[in-house]
C-alpha cells in the first residue's frame, strides 16, 4: 500500500442517542468529540438510530392508522372537486 494515502481506520465509539447505546467499531470518520469507554478514550460519533433502536431490529414497529383517512377527507371537504364515485356498500 502506499503511504500517506488512506485515512486513519481506527477504534471509534458510536452512541445512539435514542436509547444510550453506546458501541466500539473501527471506523474511518472524522470526528471532533472524544469520550472515555471502558477506560480508554475514543472518538465520539453520535447517532440517532442503530440497530439497538430501530424498529426493524427491535420488533417495536408502529402501526400507522390507514383506515379511515379517505373518510375523513370526505367528510372534511365533501364531494367538491372529487373526480371518483364513493363506492356504496
Amino acid at each position: 500500500m502506499k503511504p500517506e494515502i488512506h485515512p486513519d481506520y481506527r477504534e471509534v465509539v458510536f452512541h445512539d442517542l435514542s436509547c444510550d447505546f453506546k458501541f466500539v467499531t473501527r471506523s474511518t470518520i472524522q470526528t471532533r468529540e472524544k469520550i472515555e469507554h471502558n477506560g480508554k478514550e475514543y472518538p465520539l460519533v453520535k447517532i440517532e438510530v442503530s440497530a439497538e433502536s430501530h424498529p426493524f431490529y427491535t420488533g417495536k414497529h408502529k402501526i400507522v392508522d390507514t383506515a379511515g383517512r379517505v373518510e375523513k377527507f370526505r367528510q372534511k371537504f365533501g364531494a367538491v372537486g372529487s373526480k371518483t364515485q364513493v363506492a356504496q356498500g
